[in-house]
This record gives structure tokens, sequence and C-alpha cells, in this order.
């Protein structure tokens, strides 16, 4: 029996790319609005005086002081690096040895997978983020607890068993044939059940050797709709490793080239080196780059370029990278992605800073006919943001003129606080 709920609030949602349909375009608005629900679909959206009396039926849940968007997305994230979170900074590759191969390793244990992946999930949640691309650690079993929570919870993720075997430590390691068994075993039980998907997962070039990456391109191909995530150019002495590692190669990007893991849904977290060519290569082939800009920041790898990617025609998303992310929440993403921007001497516009949060992240992920926004027959995964959620916050929409400067603000003061309420497939997961 079909149940239908309206949603009464300001409602804001991304429609296009700024960059592309200019930005009054590029969302639409409602100051009073109504997002009616029905089987976990947006069944309309639009003005609460025109849609009341048409859905006089659906249970109303009204707010006061708060805006609805899209649920945000997370387009690279590390749930085995919960516990690190804010560990006492490192350049990258100090970092992996210092702080995350240790935690990682505490994933053999089926326990701590699923005790992990519960907190993770809720820490999403809790900062309104309702679709993510997630590293696991190399051991199967911490995808099987990630995927076991996620479908409970009825939530699109999509997750893969990094695979590593060599410069690491030995008790993280795995070998070209396991990663790829055990791999291809839980794509046949995860991929595509419920609203979940499969990532093939090299961690980065370095800790794969060459017969490790020709079967993950080949596994990358071999089911359809299969995501690839990994990392690239990230650190100035990680892409020298690099070079030493695989000198017959032109350059970073061009290993994963070589091996078949370049492509549509393949996404490369951080970017911060990439050249030109490599960018023209990535927008040539449907790949998209994850912008991680509290981490970029925080391990000093540096900052992104965002305009060079996008002229190239390379999708990007918006990425916490948690635990060298220093927040899981997107509105403090979005705080520093502007600061990364200024020093670049550019700006990251409001609504441009919402369409990374939200359906620039869907289209990175080829997600957009599902999520993204709140466009009818898409996925109800939403969020309520709280005006009210802080002293200052509320003072400060109490000075706001416009929508464009109270959603500045959001992201600027905006963190876990502001969200009041966050929905996944119509069903309140989190309510603050």
């Amino acid at each position: 029996m079909s149940h239908r709920t309206a949603h009464r609030s300001a409602i804001l949602h991304s429609i296009g790319d700024p960059r592309e349909v200019g930005i009054e375009a590029s969302y639409e608005y409602f100051d009073d609005g109504l997002l009616v629900v029905e089987n976990g679909k947006i069944l309309a959206i639009g003005h609460a005086e025109t849609l009341l009396g048409q859905f006089q039926d659906a249970d109303l849940v009204e707010y006061t002081d708060t805006l609805i968007t899209s649920g945000f997305i997370d387009t690279h994230i590390h749930y085995p690096q919960v516990d690190i979170i804010g560990a006492y900074g490192e350049q990258l590759l100090e970092w992996l040895e210092t702080y995350t191969f240790p935690a990682e390793r505490k994933f053999e244990s089926p326990q701590h997978a699923s005790e992990l992946a519960g907190v993770f999930l809720k820490e999403l949640l809790r900062n309104g983020t309702t679709t993510a691309l997630v590293f696991g650690s190399v051991h199967k079993e911490s995808i099987d607890a990630f995927f076991t929570e996620a479908e409970k919870l009825d939530l699109r993720m999509i997750a893969g068993k990094v695979m590593m075997d060599r410069n690491a430590p030995e008790y993280l390691c795995d070998t070209p044939e396991s990663a790829y068994s055990d791999s291809k075993e839980l794509i046949e039980r995860w991929h595509g059940k419920g609203r979940l998907h499969y990532a093939v997962t090299p961690r980065f070039a370095p800790t794969s050797t060459p017969e490790q990456l020709t079967l993950a391109g080949k596994l990358f191909h071999e089911y359809p709709g299969l995501y690839m995530h990994t990392h690239i150019s990230e650190n100035k002495q990680e892409i020298e490793w690099v070079k030493s590692l695989f000198p017959e190669r032109k350059g970073y990007l061009d290993v994963y080239d070589h091996h078949g893991l370049i492509g549509e849904r393949s996404v490369f977290a951080h970017g911060v080196h990439l050249c030109d060519e490599e960018c023209q290569r990535l927008g040539e082939t449907g790949s998209a780059v994850a912008f991680c800009p509290t981490s970029n920041l925080f391990l000093g790898s540096g900052l992104l370029n965002l305009d060079l990617l996008e002229e190239r025609g390379v999708r990007v998303g918006l990425g916490t990278d948690v635990g060298a992310g220093t927040s899981f929440s997107q509105l403090q993403s979005l705080n520093e992605a502007y600061k990364v921007m200024q020093l670049q001497g550019k700006k990251l516009d409001p609504f441009k800073a919402l369409y990374l949060a939200t359906l620039g992240g869907a289209r990175s992920l080829y997600l957009d006919d599902r999520i993204g926004n709140l466009d009818p027959g898409k996925d109800a995964d939403f969020v309520v943001l709280d005006y009210q959620a802080t002293p200052l916050i509320s003072r400060r929409m109490a000075q706001a003129s416009n929508l464009t400067e109270k959603l500045f603000a959001l992201m600027i003061l905006g963190d876990d606080r502001a969200v009041k309420a966050t929905y996944a497939a119509g069903v309140c997961r989190h309510r603050k």
C-alpha cells in the first residue's frame, strides 16, 4: 500500500552546473515549498500553496526556519580511518605509515568492522550525507560489514575492498590473485543489491604491482555498472615515487590508463597535481576527480585547480577523505573549498558549492538519474538544514538579505549541528 508524506519548508535544489547554465538557471527555490514523497521516491516538488490541495491525503511534516535540499554526496572517504581522524598531521606517505596502516589492520576482525561501519554510517547521516564512495580495508570482511549495515538503512552506497600487494606492511598485503577472487566474490554478493554498488579499489599505483593493476582492470570491465576508485597525484613526493616504480609509463595517469582503469565510473581522489594533458584524458574518458579540500590542506598536499579540470570536461565531485580529511560535514568541506579557491585568486559561488555537494557528485558517479536533486522520480534522499542551528548561525541569518547570503553562511558556519534531519529513500534516518 502506498504511503505519502509531504514536507513543508523552504526548498532549494541544484538543477544544473552553474558553469554551463549560469547561476540563476542552476537552481530551483521555493520560499514556502512542499516536497511530496511516496514509496521512497519524490512524487512532486513545488510551492506549498499550489500542492497542498492536490495531496490532502499525505501526512504533512512542517518545518520552520529550515531549508530542505538534496542529500549530500561524498565522492571519496575511508571508513576504516574513522578512529584516526584528527591525528597529528604528517605528509601523505608518513600519514599512511604512522596512522592508516595500523588502523586498517584491525579490520581483519569482523566484529570491529561491523562496529566501525555502524559508527561511520551514523556520522554520515548526522552530517546530511546520503551517498558515499567508500574505501574499505584490504580485508573482504570490511566490505561485508559495511554493506550489511548500509543495506539495513536502505542507503545508496558504493564501496570496495582495497587491493594492495606491495609497499605496505605484510599484514595488509594481498596478492593479485586473491585480490581478484575476493573482489569478485564481493561483487557477486553485493553489487546491485538494493541500492548498493561495488567499486574496484586499488589503493594507489605504488601499492599495486603491474600484475595486480592488470587484474583490477580486467575485473572493472567484467561486470556492468562497476566503479573504479583510487588515488592520484595527491602529493609531489608520491608522484616522484610513481615515476620510479613505473619508469616505462609517461605519467601517473598513464599507469592507470595502461591497465584499463580509466573511463566512466572511474573516480580518482585528489588530483591536486594533474597536468593539462592528464586532465584532457580524464575528460575524454568520462572519468571523475574527487575534490578533497580539508584533506589536501591538512596534509599540505596543495590546491586543486578546479577551473582546469572543468575546462577539460572532467566531472568533479566533493570528498571529505576522512580520516586525513578533518570533518564528515560537506558544509565544512565547502568552507575549505572556498578558501582553496581564494588562495588561487578565484571564487566559489554558493550555488556552485551546492552543485558540487549534490548534483555534481551524482554526475561524477553516473547516478544523476537517481539522486543529486529533488526532481520527481528520483530517490527521496534529502536533508533538512536548520537556520537556527547555533546562536551565531541564527544571528547571521537574521542579517542575511537574500538566499545567496543564507546559503553562503550555512557553508561557512555550518557543520553537523546544522543538520536537523536526514532522509534516505523517504525514511528519516537521523533527527537532531
